[in-house]
């Protein structure tokens, strides 16, 4: 966009250079290149000033520009789908023709009245013109009466003042719309504001020329002033609370509710921002809608078959996730997310060939790896569960929740020097996770490291003082260790932060048996 925008400034520069600077008539050059007989460039008053030079030198820049905007993208164009440009897909013609006016005169009513603002505007938020009966029709033809009756103005006044402000005024309307026109390729949106950010140069100095001439004929200027200044104050007051909408996402989505209520992509987003904010019944609705909009929206069916399932509401994740893979196949995080559901419904080997394929179509998926190796910790398969999760290290170092899970499946199988290997790996790479030094924490006090155990426990706490298990186990660690008092007092710490945990309350018990019969000994 910034490499486009710069060859449409270029272009500007030398509508400005031309018209401004030179005070050339465009109708008087036009009239000389095709009828008069010395065509010469000096006599078309195209070297005056070095004007012909200057253009070329801006041609060069714009060719240099738009070569480097064709190797940053690939060399290639990008790919759209009908949902985003719907026009650009039909069939016939004349409904393309029609459609890509109506979407202009639609960019020009914003212009004139910026009332009507999405973020978004593909996804069936302007419905196709099919056939002539359509009333928007009507603003076709205001369109081009509008720029009709300009063109001749500029072409052919008698006033060589007035020309040159119209044509200029045309100019900078136009020539930076015509990368967004559809004309000379598909464009990815229907309408989108920013391409009228420069047109709106050229629509103030045709608003502010047409406002001079009406103070020149009009006999009440003062009406005439308050009613420009009415429309100023009106437009100030539209472009803060736009900047306000724009300040947070739940703003921006919801005021494109009624400005494209067809959206499936605005209910999408609205429902994303829900779900975000952990609002999961009004972001199932939202969700819902989409799908209902545009029942091939398979990110929308992803994100609804996630909440579902999260829910618990398997059957009917599943079946939308099913649908997501099926309209499109080389969709990883929607087989990610069926095998996840697959393996809740314990269909194993459902859930294992989804995966699999997740990771065919996403090569680098280190959350697809990491759920693979659950799958097969659940079957017993720890050879298998182990290299998953490494799998998922390897790819994102910084995975938790696999260096997590690779620590205690080695400590559960009794594999307590390879576990604390993994552990002290993890910890080099993530040093400030305290989940790491639990579970680490965990093996040296199995392998009676006790001290070295007791400083990383102490660590853990330290970062999440809230975590009734790491109190638990520092207690239990302190009961092996011989430091009852200690131990005591994290046991109590853990029963206040979670009183139904049984496993604290069993060891809590022992621990004051203990304690009353040393007390009893002692006494004696």
């Amino acid at each position: 966009d910034v490499c486009k925008r710069k060859d449409l400034w270029l272009g500007l520069n030398a509508v400005f250079d031309a018209l401004v600077i030179n005070k050339i008539n465009l109708l008087e050059l036009i009239r000389k290149l095709l009828f008069i007989k010395d065509k010469s460039l000096e006599h078309a008053g195209l070297l005056r000033k070095g004007l012909l030079f200057r253009i070329t030198l801006l041609m060069c820049g714009g060719v240099g520009i738009l070569y480097i905007r064709w190797r940053i993208m690939g060399t290639g164009p990008p790919a759209f789908t009908e949902v985003d440009n719907p026009a650009s897909f039909a069939d016939s013609l004349f409904v393309r023709a029609i459609n890509y006016n109506y979407y202009y005169s639609l960019n020009a009513w914003l212009l004139l009245c910026p009332w009507w603002l999405c973020f978004d505007w593909s996804m069936g938020c302007i419905p196709l013109i099919k056939s002539v009966s359509d009333w928007r029709i009507i603003a076709l033809a205001a369109l081009w009466f509008c720029l009709i009756g300009l063109i001749c103005q500029a072409l052919c006044s008698e006033d060589s003042h007035k020309r040159r402000i119209l044509t200029l005024g045309l100019g900078f309307l136009i020539i930076p719309f015509l990368p967004a026109s559809n004309l000379f390729f598909r464009v990815g949106f229907v309408v989108a504001e920013r391409v009228i950010y420069l047109p709106s140069i050229g629509y103030c100095i045709l608003f502010t020329y047409g406002f001079s001439l009406l103070s020149k004929q009009a006999k009440k200027k003062k009406i005439l002033a308050v009613a420009v200044l009415g429309i100023l104050l009106i437009n100030v007051m539209r472009c803060a609370l736009r900047s306000s909408q724009w300040r947070s996402e739940e703003q921006l989505f919801r005021s494109a509710l009624s400005v494209c209520p067809l959206n499936a992509k605005v209910h999408y987003n609205v429902g994303k921002n829900l779900a975000d904010k952990g609002n999961q019944s009004a972001a199932i609705k939202y969700y819902r809608e989409a799908v209902r909009l545009n029942p091939k929206y398979v990110h929308a069916m992803n994100n609804l078959g996630n909440i579902l399932k999260e829910r618990n509401e398997l059957h009917e994740a599943e079946e939308l996730l099913s649908l997501a893979v099926q309209i499109q196949p080389d969709f990883a995080a929607a087989w990610m997310n069926l095998g996840i559901v697959q393996n809740s419904l314990r269909r194993f080997e459902e859930a294992e060939q989804s995966y699999w394929t997740a990771i065919k179509h996403r090569k680098k998926y280190p959350d697809c790896y990491y759920n693979l190796g659950r799958l097969y910790a659940d079957l017993n398969r720890h050879i298998d569960a182990l290299n998953a999760w490494r799998n998922a290290t390897v790819l994102k170092p910084e995975h938790s929740l696999a260096w997590n899970n690779m620590i205690i499946l080695l400590d559960n199988t009794g594999n307590l020097a390879q576990a604390e290997a993994v552990g002290r790996e993890a910890l080099e790479l993530i040093p400030n996770d305290h989940s790491l030094m639990f579970s680490l924490a965990n093996v040296l006090g199995k392998s009676q490291k006790y001290k070295e155990s007791e400083a990383l426990f102490l660590k853990a706490i330290k970062a999440n003082p809230n975590a009734a298990s790491y109190h638990g186990n520092l207690a239990v660690l302190y009961h092996r260790w011989g430091n009852l008092d200690l131990a005591k007092k994290h046991y109590e710490v853990s029963l206040k932060l979670d009183p139904t945990a049984p496993g604290t309350k069993e060891n809590y018990s022992l621990l004051r048996r203990k304690l009353e019969q040393l007390q009893k000994k002692g006494g004696a």
